[in-house]
């Protein structure tokens, strides 16, 4: 079984940066996708990034140019970087592996962490 445990949310200021990571446990043999999701208070989870193995990346438009997801893949630890950060980024996020271990595929979520950006 894959385990995520996402950490780096926080408080920070309008304009302010974080970096989200996940890291993943478990024998992985490879990545087949990565996202990064969140969900704000009463409403639905979106989509922010995702990557695939082939090399596809796509982000939401309200997220372009200013957050960037990637991958350690000796840590095998997803980030996401979030600069020019906006009130309206509120929410807890979620990364999300798709992939392959010695027991089968997998698709797995992390437990979220909470960012919050407020004056």
């Amino acid at each position: 079984q894959v385990q995520l445990m996402e950490s780096g949310g926080a408080l920070v200021q309008p304009g302010g940066s974080l970096r989200l990571s996940c890291a993943a446990s478990g024998r992985i043999f490879s990545i087949k996708a990565m996202g990064w999701y969140r969900q704000a208070p009463g409403k639905q989870r979106e989509l922010v990034a995702t990557n695939t193995r082939g090399g596809s990346t796509n982000y939401a438009d309200s997220v372009k140019g200013r957050f960037t997801i990637s991958r350690d893949g000796t840590q095998n630890t997803v980030y996401l970087q979030m600069n020019s950060l906006k009130p309206e980024d509120t929410a807890v996020y979620y990364c999300n592996l798709e992939g392959v271990t010695n027991w089968g595929d997998f698709n797995s979520w992390g437990q979220g962490t909470q960012v919050t950006v407020s004056s």
